[in-house]
């Protein structure tokens, strides 16, 4: 079946260009022009409809595209978000992440890297989403003192209490898990997380490891599990002592 994608976008020039090309592509494409509608129909993903996908526009009549995203993260830390806006601005882009977007490309736009976002998101979706019930021999949880990482059942806890991460900070924790004691540079993080595709910022990934540290570390000023190495990056301390 092919992939299911949910546009919101109220321009309509926008909003046609966009559909079409998806079409083009062979996705399936919902279009809607305001944040009601779009939450409407992610509401109905509870009786069946899902999607693998949703292209948000923020500045929307009504429900702004900031509180769309907003809303489905508090039910649906997986489904990817690529925010396709006018707001180009630093802030608007950190802010656009810290609630939990995956992606973000400002309008105007070329089409191919558009769809190289798409493509990209859909791939790593796919592989957050799929479970161990498909004939693929499943991966043993990674365990590293009290916090614990299913990457099959995209599931995390700490201290045997459920954290619930976005599609993004799952993949960065995971990366950091399976390599404990390397370290990253930000730009090693944006090919491997993001993909190559993504013509993104270090705040990005200054965004995302803030978001995760407030999610994992019992004090996020000083973390014991992902630790900054100055002038580097980032390394996951693993089973050292905090």
């Amino acid at each position: 079946m092919p992939y299911r994608i949910l546009c919101v976008e109220d321009n309509p020039e926008i909003g046609k260009l966009l559909t079409e090309s998806l079409a083009a592509a062979d996705y399936a494409c919902d279009w809607v022009r305001d944040g009601e509608a779009a939450l409407a129909l992610l509401a109905a993903e509870a009786s069946g409809l899902r999607y693998d996908l949703v292209m948000l526009d923020l500045m929307l009549p009504g429900v702004d595209g900031l509180e769309v995203c907003r809303r489905l993260r508090r039910c649906d830390s997986l489904t990817p978000v690529l925010m396709v806006t006018a707001k180009a601005a630093i802030r608007d882009v950190v802010v656009g992440l810290e609630i939990g977007a995956d992606d973000y490309i400002t309008k105007p736009f070329a089409m191919p890297i558009l769809m190289a976002r798409v493509q990209a998101l859909l791939r790593r979706g796919g592989q957050q989403q799929t479970g161990a019930d498909d004939g693929i021999v499943a991966t043993p949880p990674l365990v590293c003192g009290p916090l614990a990482i299913d990457v099959d059942q995209h599931r995390v806890s700490l201290e045997g209490k459920p954290v619930q991460l976005t599609g993004k900070e799952f993949a960065l924790l995971s990366l950091f898990a399976r390599h404990p004691g390397h370290s990253f540079t930000r730009g090693e993080l944006l090919d491997k997380v993001w993909g190559e595709e993504f013509d993104g910022y270090d705040h990005t990934v200054n965004t995302h490891i803030n978001r995760l540290r407030g999610k994992i570390e019992t004090d996020p000023a000083k973390p014991r599990f992902i630790q900054t190495v100055w002038g580097v990056g980032y390394r996951f301390a693993g089973d050292e002592p905090p």
